[in-house]
Parts: structure tokens; sequence; C-alpha cells
């Protein structure tokens, strides 16, 4: 009986400290544990650091050469894609009807800056808000990259994303301008398309400063060292992973502060706006900017030349045309 009474006690004993040991990982953060998921300068830290299974980064070892791509045989050429399936960005203009390439007016932007971008530069450039025309991955081989531009929320249907996806895989390029980041929130391998990264909140529309932290990449070669700028400055969760980090907002320079409408505070001497990577087998250029109007059109807008000339070298080295992330 003795030996029974002692392991009974063992065991209740065991189950208390393995009750507090729970009890203790579970408890409720700290105020000190709290302050900690803002840096020195108040920038939002800790933000997670997703593994999307893939590979992915800035060695080009990723990227997979497979051979669906020849631009000596058939140039170059894009697939901008801005279906929205939620709030609308004035530069998109009104809802495209169905089909390839429906008919642009003035209020369509920034899909006609894009256009005029590959007439300038001599690759083709196709657009479309169907979402039948990315039902295939034979459909997108047909382009040396696909530019998101300002999609919102779920605009893929089943279909296009598996045909996103084996694109991606084939060695596609894809670009993603602006409210890029605020889709397919509840997919995860898209949004480690994006960097490991999504939109959250945005603080004012304001003037800043940018500040270009890598110049051997091809979309920054020609860009000075800081240039003025307007934008919402996106605050992002989670933090950009694995990514090299391009231009940067100098948050010292926003009159109204970086904190966003849903309270995140901004990310202090490191808010990224724009950055590249490697992602399970394709290139992945991506940039936050471009909300104005203005930053599409002729309309002057301090820093506009050097945004287009951003978004071109961007795409040219998605595309393969240029080499990518320097």
């Amino acid at each position: 009986m003795p030996l029974r009474r002692n392991t009974i006690i063992s065991a209740a004993l065991g189950a208390t400290v393995a009750a507090a040991v729970l009890l203790l990982g579970t408890s409720i953060p700290s105020t000190a544990d709290k302050a900690a998921t803002r840096s020195k300068d108040g920038g939002a830290e800790n933000l997670g650091r997703p593994n999307y299974g893939v590979c992915r980064g800035t060695d080009s070892a990723c990227y997979h050469d497979w051979g669906n791509f020849d631009p000596a045989a058939d140039g170059y050429r894009v697939l901008v894609y801005s279906r929205t399936a939620g709030p609308r960005h004035a530069h998109l203009g009104p809802a495209l009807p169905p089909g390839l390439n429906p008919p642009l007016t003035a209020a369509h932007a920034a899909q006609s800056a894009l256009v005029k971008l590959g007439t300038e530069h001599n690759f083709a450039v196709d657009w479309t808000e169907d979402v039948t025309q990315l039902s295939s991955p034979s459909r997108l081989f047909a382009y040396n990259a696909v530019i998101f531009m300002s999609t919102t929320r779920d605009t893929l249907d089943d279909s296009a994303q598996t045909a996103l996806r084996q694109y991606i895989r084939g060695g596609g390029g894809f670009v993603g301008i602006h409210n890029a980041f605020g889709t397919e929130y509840n997919w995860d391998w898209y949004e480690g398309l994006l960097g490991g990264t999504n939109y959250y909140d945005h603080g004012r529309n304001q003037p800043g400063t940018v500040t270009t932290t890598s110049r051997r990449d091809a979309s920054t070669s020609g860009l000075p060292a800081r240039w003025a700028f307007a934008d919402e400055w996106y605050n992002l969760v989670p933090f950009p992973s694995e990514v090299r980090v391009l231009a940067k907002v100098d948050e010292a320079t926003l009159p109204e502060g970086p904190t966003g409408g849903s309270g995140h505070p901004g990310h202090g001497r490191n808010h990224p706006v724009s950055w590249c990577q490697y992602y399970d087998g394709g290139r992945s250029w991506l940039t936050t900017l471009g909300h104005a109007v203005e930053a599409w059109t002729d309309t002057p807008m301090a820093g506009d030349q050097y945004f287009l000339d951003h978004v071109l070298g961007g795409i040219e080295s998605a595309m393969g045309r240029s080499p990518f992330c320097r």
C-alpha cells in the first residue's frame, strides 16, 4: 500500500507541475513583453516569420530555368491584371469589361501607364480584369511576367490560383504593385510570393522621402540616394523576410507620421517600400508605392519619373531581360 500511495502522490505532483508550466507558457504577456514588440525607434517588430515551405530568398538557386520562355523567338510580353473584389483605387478607373485588352480610357491611369512603358521600351503589354484569362498555366506561359496592379481581396478563383502557382514554379515572373498587397489574404502561398508579408494599414496620404537602399538592382540603378514622393506608406504584417530591400521611406520625413488607421505604429528606421526575391521557382518584384493618380499620368508630381523608372526596372528584371534582384 505505501508504494501505491507514493505512486499516486508522484503522479499528482507531476500533473501539478505540468499544469504550472502550461499556465506560464500561455500567460498574458507582461508590460515588458509588449514593449518588445516595438523597436527602440518606435517601429513594429516581432511581426512573424512564417515558413511557406518553398525555396525562397535572394539565392538564384531557387529559380527554375526550365525553358518555358524564348524571348529570342517570342520577344517580351507581360500581362497586367487589375481585377478588384473590394475597394478600388482611383488610378485604376472604372472596372473593365471581360476579355483581353478591353478599351482603356484616360481614367485607367495605371493600366495606360504600363502600356505606355511597354511601347516605349519594346515589350508587349496585355491587360485584363477577366479572371478566365488566368485560367491555365499555358495561358500564363505566354507572358514573361504577370503584373498584379492594385488588385483587391479575393480576385482569383481556384483555376487561376492553380495556374499562377504552376506558372511561378515554371520560372515565371511576378510584379506586385500597391494594393497587390491587399489581395488573397487567406492564401499563404500568395503571401509568400509578396515576400512573406501583407498590407495591414496605412497612415495619411502624404509626402515623404524615399531612400534607395541598393543601387545595384535594375530597378534602382538610376535612382538618387533620396527622392521625394507622396503615398499612403503601407504598414505591413508580417514584416517582409528573406528578401532584398531596394527602397525604404524615411519615416522622419512624414509630416503626419506613419501610424495607420488600425493602430500600426509604422516600421521605424526600417520601413521598406520595395523589395525582390526568388520564390518557389520564379522571380518576384514588389513595391507598395503607386497610390496617387498623378504618379501614373503626365500631371506633375514630385518623384513621379523616379517612380516610373523604378517600376520599369522591376518589370524588366522580373521578366528576365535585366539581371534580377542584385
